[in-house]
């Protein structure tokens, strides 16, 4: 890797004044991907600029009765925080099928924010890529594409996020708040990461220099049902072909409310709005979760080697709304 200047910050303050310093700078906490990029020549920053140490750790109960999760804390913190586990289960779940315990120990809830995708056109520089060189093509299109995108993808880019803690997190409505030289501000979830379009090779909505603080989640009774489904090829850590995270609100026998957000098939964390709202009020029953399944893969455009993950995603959202339904627990 090429050499680059480190300095550590004191404070999120003094680290988004320091981003300002060098015109590619870079936050580094777990480096759990940083790391991977920089060994393979993806990311080249002129200046490294660690806040593994700033008080970004703590998780705490807001004022409203959610969860603010500071952006340093450990995604084993998260997974094990007795809060969570009972009122967010589906957030707990997605991070346990995420990745091993070593690696949750390190990795941090902003950097898994920012995980980049792990489509191997991208991390091989043999191959064209849109989103490591703007301009250069997607290899993806003509190749072989069994993990990449079925749903909001363009010519160029069909890559996938590759996070299941995102997923869970755009089902519960999170919030992401951020620091820069202009103060706070606060991101819904849904506008957090972005589609391809034409600009693949920006992944986030962040502005330069800007640095995530915290993630929120807001109160949500029903999420206690909430499920985490994960469809890949082996169990041992591998990435989602298609993951649901599912919460369903039941009062008699009609569906009150209802949150939906799919993984491994788009370039962000994918809700259904139009399958959600057509579920509210519906019957809790196996046809009507089938319905909703169909509705939220409506428009899917799959590729030359990944059409089963139509199928597959209907009846992964089907399975994880039934099991929701019925009290939660595990899928």
């Amino acid at each position: 890797m090429k050499n680059f200047a480190y300095v550590r910050a004191t404070s999120a303050e003094d680290a988004v004044k320091r981003s300002q310093t060098a015109e590619n700078s870079q936050f580094i906490a777990g480096g759990t991907n940083l790391v991977d990029r920089l060994k393979v020549f993806l990311d080249e920053p002129a200046q490294l600029i660690d806040i593994s140490r700033l008080d970004l750790k703590q998780i705490e109960v807001t004022a409203e009765g959610g969860i603010r999760i500071g952006a340093l804390a450990s995604n084993t913190a998260v997974a094990d925080h007795p809060q969570i586990r009972r009122d967010y289960p589906l957030l707990s779940r997605a991070i346990l099928s995420g990745a091993s315990q070593q690696i949750r120990n390190v990795a941090t809830v902003g950097g898994n924010l920012l995980q980049r995708t792990r489509c191997p056109y991208y991390y091989d520089t043999v191959f064209t890529c849109n989103k490591r060189q703007p301009g250069d093509g997607c290899a993806a299109l003509d190749g072989i594409n069994r993990m990449h995108a079925i749903l909001g993808a363009s010519d160029a880019c069909l890559a996938v996020h590759p996070s299941d803690m995102c997923v869970a997190l755009a089902a519960l409505d999170a919030v992401v708040e951020v620091v820069s030289n202009a103060g706070r501000r606060q991101i819904p979830f849904s506008d957090f990461h972005r589609l391809p379009g034409e600009a693949p090779e920006r992944d986030t909505n962040l502005e330069t220099g800007e640095l995530i603080a915290a993630v929120i989640l807001p109160p949500m009774p029903f999420a206690k049902t909430g499920v985490y489904l994960k469809l890949r090829d082996r169990a041992s850590y591998s990435f989602a072909l298609v993951s649901v995270a599912a919460a369903v609100d039941v009062a008699g026998d009609r569906i009150r409310d209802v949150r939906l957000a799919l993984g491994g098939v788009a370039h962000k964390p994918w809700r259904s709005p139009l399958s959600e709202a057509f579920l509210k009020g519906k019957p809790a029953t196996v046809k009507t979760f089938q319905q909703g399944a169909e509705m939220a893969l409506e428009g899917a455009k799959p590729l030359t080697h990944n059409g089963f993950k139509v199928n597959m995603a209907k009846r992964a959202i089907k399975r994880a709304l039934t099991i929701s339904a019925a009290g939660g627990g595990l899928a």
